[in-house]
């Protein structure tokens, strides 16, 4: 290990940080790696790959220990985290980016059981002040504000890396079943004239003089595309004005939204979700396993089926078996965990469909049943709600004389309805909230947790 670690311009850092040049060259200009020709960039990731040859590795200072004349550098890149152990010199402020040169050592007591015996270290970018959180002691739970104002810079961490990656990889799964079942991706507009499910919790915009507001959902563009594709489904923002700050909601949300037509009943629905919610856990399991490890995050059984259950078979088993009321028109947070529970020890599933649920408690496009409820659903996961759909309305004099029970005007939906007076077919779908989803499956106590830069009641920043 040599002690001659060096920037890419003259500058050593052997007098410390503040002898190191910022505006250095960058590691393209130099090919002095201190030891001979440059060795070939490799990820953390790879370097098991690689023991006893030399690499390079590009990264940020994670952490930095210095045991006298030794220096224990973590350098963090897009797969990993990996300890440098170096002689000589302190190396840069955490954060500063690097490219390190030296030999891979296999390393029992070393995170990941290896370490890179450095021998040349090149400056790309220097960090000029420490970062304002702890980016190596990084935890959900400590000092959420702190960690959410200054996400710009604490989204740099391993958890928070990891979280992201998990996410992109139950969209991307999402993806793949969906169009592997012949649906078609679509895209719709995040400008409307009118919200989707009514209510106040929308976001009014100035739309060249006319009032305009934020889509809550792609409901009525998807359900009008069932008639072009058959089958459709969009991943898009949506934007709920929400009034109830909690851990569980978000201003702004990444939806997961799937529509099809052609179908039996709502049992045609639930199937489908079943199966897609099965291969979205199965392809993270295949894909994430570093990041399901540093996070502790143990998978469901995709295995097992999952139970269903109707809205009051649900209020009278939380009622006799957990000794809790709920009534309305929905199931309050504590009785959805009490059916998680049930479901759990029941069925050893970790996810439970809710079904029938009241037509006040459910959107005017939720096909009503005589007996006064509706083909409407949720799936519980872990005790929380994470999809909510069913079989939508298909007449066109059904869907007007629902808009009208709920004190909707049916003009401001002039275009929606036009479309089901054009032989629409039996249809339905359903919604994920990719960040809920995200935070249960992972573990987050706080959904702000599984977006990069979350939006909320009192949050425009960064």
């Amino acid at each position: 290990m040599a002690s001659a670690l060096r920037t890419t311009g003259t500058t050593r850092l052997g007098g410390g940080v503040g002898d190191a040049d910022p505006t250095a060259a960058s590691p393209a200009a130099s090919s002095d790696s201190g030891a001979g020709a440059r060795p070939p960039r490799r990820l953390v990731r790879e370097l098991g790959e690689h023991v006893g040859a030399r690499v390079t590795l590009r990264g940020w200072v994670h952490q930095r220990r210095d045991l006298g004349g030794i220096q224990f550098l973590h350098l963090r890149d897009r797969s990993g985290v990996v300890q440098c152990v170096f002689e000589g010199t302190s190396p840069p402020l955490h954060e500063s980016s690097l490219e390190v040169h030296g030999r891979v050592v296999a390393n029992d007591k070393a995170p990941g059981g290896l370490e890179l015996h450095a021998d040349g270290l090149e400056l790309i970018s220097l960090a000029t002040a420490p970062p304002p959180v702890e980016l190596a002691k990084e935890a959900f739970h400590a000092n959420p504000d702190t960690l959410l104002e200054y996400r710009h810079v604490s989204v740099r961490g391993p958890r928070a890396q990891a979280t992201l990656k998990v996410q992109a990889e139950l969209v991307r799964a999402f993806r793949e079943h969906l169009q592997a079942e012949d649906f078609t991706e679509i895209f719709t507009p995040k400008l409307v004239a009118a919200g989707a499910e009514g209510g106040a919790n929308q976001f009014e915009v100035d739309y060249y003089g006319q009032r305009a507001y934020l889509a809550q959902s792609p409901q009525l563009y998807k359900q009008i595309m069932v008639a072009v594709f058959e089958r459709v489904f969009e991943t898009a923002p949506v934007y709920r004005a929400e009034h109830s700050h909690t851990n569980r909601h978000l201003a702004e949300y990444l939806s997961l939204d799937v529509e099809f037509g052609f179908i039996d009943d709502d049992g045609d629905v639930m199937a489908l979700q079943e199966a897609l919610l099965k291969a979205m856990l199965d392809a993270v399991g295949e894909r994430c396993g570093r990041e399901l490890a540093l996070l502790g995050a143990e998978l469901p059984d995709t295995s097992v089926t999952f139970p269903r259950l109707a809205l009051l078979e649900a209020r009278q088993l939380v009622r006799e078996r957990y000794g809790h009321e709920t009534g309305g028109k929905d199931l309050d947070p504590e009785a959805e965990r009490l059916v998680g529970r049930w479901a759990r020890e029941e069925h050893g599933s970790d996810f439970v469909f809710v079904t029938h649920y009241p037509r006040e408690a459910r959107p005017f496009y939720t096909f009503p049943t005589d007996d006064g409820l509706t083909r409407g659903l949720d799936l519980l996961f872990r005790g929380v709600e994470i999809t909510s759909g069913g079989q939508r309305v298909h007449e066109h004099e059904v869907l007007v004389r629902e808009l009208h029970a709920r004190g909707l005007d049916p003009s401001d939906f002039a275009g929606y309805l036009d479309v089901f007076r054009h032989g629409m077919p039996p249809h339905g779908g359903f919604a994920i909230g990719a960040e809920r989803l995200t935070a249960l499956l992972l573990g987050i106590p706080n959904v702000r947790f599984a977006r990069a830069f979350p939006r909320d009641g009192k949050r425009l920043q960064p």
